[in-house]
């Protein structure tokens, strides 16, 4: 079903291409029949075929969409008012006995009329409620669109900013429905369905229960998707299913969609669960501003987890649309960066002063490998500070003025005004930290070390070398890493102050629509030349230059939204189907024998890492015409930041700090001792 929209109430349990449907779910295209007492069942194909059954004179069985232990969903026909619907079953024949079967019905009904009213346009829409002799059904809208599980088999990750959007709608979503005093359960990609040009919609009720409601089992064990149930589902007295275990399962959602995996993963429940218990603070490499919404939703404890509410808030924020309509933020909430490094120290001048350890994380924030204590604080005085930032502080976060010199209080007039005297006030006036977006996969120009918690490479010490001129200490600098499509975002967010990440300044990003993607540059610091990495070996090509891999049609991978992604195209080399986040990932691929990537597209210093990297197993092929100028990025306006960053690059460039910069990570790497010649900072023209 990958690529393919589908019709359906979102992923019923144990429907087509559900890898974590239980035992006793069965495929809606298995030839197993299902054994529902007294449902009714599709007549399987023969030559007398008999007339599909028909419930309460009006809703036409005509297919199964999905079917399993917990439910069957039908696409069917009303013949009343002549649509297509969803008719889904809410009994669980595994729960029922002669005994219960009266109490069962009695409760189905009860939640057949709690999903019916909740009226939310991220919720699938209930139109109607039957009951049968013992069975209850809801009928839903009939929703052609294809789940979140689909695209992400198809797209692997999502950037962030869409990522943040579908968690948004989802969440949205869920307070609706637990505003209705009914718990979902099953919250996972499966069950939201999206579309380009419409909203993400939650679906699938089929094993939805009150709040509260005594926990119902299947063979001993919680219902549910194992790597999304909530650790609390099992603690010893578990109440049950609440809207905190939501919650949990849309962490793991948001996580999925920006890592591109669960972050506890298992087959069965008690894996998942061993995985929580052994590291219950996943790593978070790709998720940028979304880092604390995920951290904060994956609590083990629920009482500690995020609520809706700040969870909306934080989202909002990520979006850069921190009141827009019904929220009611608890507390307001600053983006950590996802690592401060604390780095050897490198060829850079003075006034940095030796390394310090890393500052205290502030309140409601949560280091890597660390973990908070009741970091939410649910009081008015919190919700009345959010409130307070509507107006002036508000402005003044937003960076009200920008392009005339007032963001982040680049420069103050006197009483002169505009035209009179002016009193230069730096950047660290008002910015007691310089939060710089790096990589963290590219040896030699920015690595990061898991073990240390540090980040090393050229762009490092460069970034520590324009931290110094602008005043600030090394322990004052926090590094956050930001793949290559993700760049751009974390500056307009205001998730980050610079990005020095291999961003190559071209003229398509720096005249992207104000407010967009468009960016600002300082520079180019280094010019680098573009070039491909294969394999040292293939059974399937003999590659010897460029020139083989455009004869021979061998599909290149790249980064997402790199130059490589357009250009390429244009000289006639062919790409693969979907470009991942970053170079990491299209060499994972590239090393990776039993997948069709056999080269990998980028800068000759990024793919000499690799070959450093990777000893004999791959090989960067002869430089190709055309060169990527690194800049140091910045949001559009910042003008008083941006000459102080070219102020500082001035003075690297002109003095031995580049050249020991270069010696020091790059030399080895591309076996010239003598660094390349010194690029112009044309982007610093003017000031």
């Amino acid at each position: 079903m990958r690529g393919e929209d589908r019709a359906a109430d979102g992923g019923a349990a144990g429907g087509p291409e559900d890898r974590w449907a239980g035992e006793d779910l069965q495929r809606a295209d298995s030839g197993t029949a299902q054994e529902w007492p007294r449902t009714p069942q599709r007549e399987a194909s023969s030559d007398r075929r008999r007339p599909n059954v028909v419930i309460e004179g009006r809703y036409e069985l005509l297919e199964p969409i999905g079917s399993g232990g917990m439910g069957e969903v039908w696409r069917a026909h009303d013949r009343r008012l002549r649509r297509f619907v969803a008719v889904k079953g809410l009994l669980d024949r595994n729960a029922m006995t002669a005994g219960t079967q009266a109490a069962a019905m009695q409760r189905a009904r009860r939640e057949a009329e709690a999903i019916a009213k909740i009226e939310h346009p991220n919720v699938v829409t209930v139109h109607d409620q039957v009951e049968t002799d013992n069975q209850v059904w809801i009928v839903m809208k009939l929703l052609e669109a294809r789940s979140l599980a689909d695209l992400l088999r198809g797209e692997m990750v999502l950037a962030v900013p869409r990522a943040a959007d579908i968690g948004l709608q989802v969440l949205q979503g869920l307070r609706a429905v637990h505003a209705a005093s009914v718990v979902h359960r099953d919250v996972k990609p499966g069950n939201v369905l999206v579309r380009e040009d419409g909203p993400a919609i939650l679906v699938d009720f089929g094993i939805a229960t009150f709040e509260g409601a005594a926990q119902v089992t299947r063979s001993g064990s919680v219902i549910g998707t194992p790597p999304y149930l909530a650790p609390e589902l099992f603690a010893p007295g578990s109440r049950g299913p609440t809207p905190a275990s939501d919650l949990w399962a849309l962490g793991i959602t948001l996580y999925e969609m920006v890592e591109g995996r669960v972050p506890f993963a298992g087959g069965e429940v008690w894996e998942v669960q061993e995985n929580i218990r052994h590291s219950p603070d996943p790593v978070l490499r790709y998720a940028g501003p979304l880092a604390p919404v995920i951290q904060g939703l994956l609590f083990t404890d629920p009482g500690e987890r995020l609520d809706a509410a700040t969870a909306e808030a934080m989202l909002r924020e990520v979006l850069g649309d921190p009141f827009g309509p019904d929220v009611t933020a608890t507390g307001a909430t600053a983006h950590p960066p996802t690592a401060v490094s604390e780095a050897e120290p490198g060829p850079v001048p003075e006034p940095l002063g030796p390394p310090a350890a890393a500052p205290r994380a502030p309140d409601g924030q949560r280091a890597r490998g660390g973990r908070r204590k009741r970091p939410w604080l649910r009081t008015a005085t919190a919700t009345l500070c959010v409130a307070l930032l509507g107006t002036a502080g508000w402005l003044v976060a937003q960076g009200v003025g920008e392009g005339d010199g007032a963001e982040g209080g680049s420069t103050t007039t006197g009483a002169g005004g505009r035209g009179g005297s002016a009193l230069t006030q730096k950047w660290k006036d008002t910015n007691p930290t310089l939060k710089i977006g790096v990589k963290d996969d590219q040896p030699g120009l920015s690595k990061y070390d898991g073990k240390t918690k540090t980040y090393a490479g050229y762009d490092i010490d460069l970034a520590y070398a324009v931290a110094g001129h602008m005043g600030y200490r090394r322990d004052e600098v926090a590094f956050t890493t930001v793949p290559t499509d993700y760049r751009s975002t974390a500056l307009r967010t205001k998730g980050v102050d610079l990005v020095i990440a291999s961003y190559s300044i071209t003229p398509e990003r720096k005249s992207a629509s104000p407010g967009k993607d468009s960016v600002d540059f300082a520079g180019p610091y280094y010019e680098a030349s573009r070039s491909f990495l294969v394999r040292e070996k293939s059974g399937k090509y003999t590659i010897e230059d460029s020139s083989d891999l455009r004869r021979l049609g061998v599909e290149v991978c790249t980064a997402r939204d790199s130059t490589y992604e357009t250009e390429l195209p244009k000289r006639g080399f062919t790409m693969t189907e979907s470009q991942p986040n970053t170079y990491q990932d299209c060499l994972d691929q590239l090393l990776d024998v039993t997948s069709d990537v056999y080269a990998v597209a980028s800068d000759d210093i990024i793919l000499a890492g690799y070959v450093k990297a990777n000893p004999g197993k791959v090989r960067r092929l002869e430089n190709i015409q055309g060169a990527e100028g690194y800049g140091v990025a910045m949001r559009p306006g910042s003008r008083g930041l941006k000459t102080e960053v070219c102020s500082a690059l001035r003075e690297i460039m002109r003095g031995k700090a580049w050249e020991d910069m270069y010696t020091k990570n790059l030399s080895a790497l591309m076996d010239n001792k003598n660094p390349p010649g010194r690029p112009d900072l044309t982007e610093c023209e003017g000031h």
